[in-house]
């Protein structure tokens, strides 16, 4: 599979998306941020969009910081490192500074209120409240990851769901499965997209991503 071109749809961008992701965000402003009780986002990628819908009520710190991920730009230009037939996950941009800002950010746990069914978002984490920018969409009932243990946290709770577009993330490249989410995610935080696509050429690519409502 060969390396699609990275596009920047800057135009796609409205005046409440237009901060690019090379740029740290005001940590003051930003990080105050409160998702409406719904909102959506559209994604644009290279195998065509999906569209989110957020519901605050399932996980409000989770809805809070992905407003804040999507109103400042994160996710534009942004690689998809793990696509599996579980999960299709992305989260780490070209930016180390822009990595470790929100690293140093991260948000407390939540209870799980919604179930890990196939379409929904949740956040990844590392361990108890260690979630930061991160967010990966069921490929699948992936149930398990309700009550899963995971350093020192208990469950993923979702955050919202894909309403549209599910068939685009189906067709993500999934040749590299889960290597790079266990082996290579502090190269990838340290040398950006490069790493990816030197090492693992034809990985798709979150070309733009806006709030759209």
């Amino acid at each position: 599979m060969l390396m699609k071109p990275v596009i920047i749809f800057l135009l796609l961008l409205s005046a409440n998306n237009s901060l690019h992701a090379q740029q740290l965000p005001d940590s003051v402003n930003v990080l105050k941020l409160k998702a409406p009780d719904t909102f959506k986002a559209t994604f644009h990628t290279t195998q065509g969009d999906f569209i989110i819908e957020v519901y605050r009520v399932w996980s409000p710190l989770a809805a809070d910081r992905l407003y804040q991920l999507l109103k400042t730009g994160y996710y534009n230009n942004n690689i998809a490192f793990r696509a599996t037939p579980k999960y299709v996950q992305f989260g780490i941009t070209d930016y180390p500074s822009l990595n470790f800002f929100w690293d140093r950010h991260t948000i407390a746990d939540e209870p799980v209120l919604q179930s890990n069914l196939d379409s929904t978002i949740s956040f990844a984490t590392g361990g108890a409240n260690n979630r930061s920018a991160q967010i990966f969409v069921n490929m699948q009932n992936n149930k398990r990851l309700d009550t899963l243990g995971f350093n020192g946290v208990k469950g993923f709770p979702p955050v919202g769901k894909v309403i549209s577009g599910m068939d685009a993330l189906r067709k993500f490249n999934t040749q590299y499965g889960d290597d790079i989410a266990y082996k290579h995610q502090d190269s990838v935080y340290k040398k950006g997209n490069t790493y990816l696509i030197k090492n693992f050429p034809g990985l798709d690519i979150i070309i733009a991503a806006l709030i759209t409502e």
